[in-house]
């Protein structure tokens, strides 16, 4: 009779599983914006935005500086943004990662959070700026309750990437 008991000693988590599941998490929760929910005003968080800078605030090697193109690309795609916007917001926000991560030794969760919420006021602002470059009109009394909502989501979605990168290295 076989034995059922596999020992997890010397076995290496799936390659695959590694390398997909950051960037197919951010793809899902970019596609979160495409429900069909209509309201007045913005209220829906940029969840693929919030999903793509807990991954990078939690595993900060994992990306390079190149890769917030292609996932603000796909973010574009599903937000009905204009195209382009998230894919050049997204990658100023890594270089930007990348310059602070260079000369910063060590950060903790609080220095976490504030670094994603002045990530996801400038983009949510920028984003619209360039929604309305043409009459050049910036309504932050519409943007606020987005901005607060998705400050106040990022740590739970900091602690869902948190889980789901333990299971995607566990062996």
């Amino acid at each position: 009779m076989p034995n059922s008991y596999h020992s997890r000693i010397g076995r290496q988590p799936s390659q695959l599983r590694i390398m997909v599941l950051p960037p197919l998490t951010v793809v899902i929760g970019s596609m979160i914006t495409a429900l069909p929910i209509i309201t007045d005003y913005p209220i829906l968080p940029p969840m693929g935005l919030l999903v793509m800078l807990a991954w990078r605030l939690i595993r900060p090697g994992f990306w390079s500086a190149w890769a917030g193109f292609p996932l603000g690309l796909v973010d574009d795609i599903f937000s009905g943004q204009p195209l382009g916007s998230a894919a050049f917001l997204w990658s100023l926000i890594f270089i930007l990662l990348d310059t602070f991560d260079r000369k910063s030794v060590r950060r903790d969760y609080w220095q976490d959070w504030l670094i994603a919420s002045v990530a996801i006021i400038s983009v949510l602002v920028s984003g619209m700026l360039i929604v309305d470059f043409h009459s050049n009109i910036l309504r932050l009394d519409l943007l606020v309750p987005q901005i607060l909502l998705s400050i106040l989501l990022y740590p739970f979605i900091a602690r869902l990437v948190g889980a789901i990168d333990h299971w995607r290295v566990a062996s």
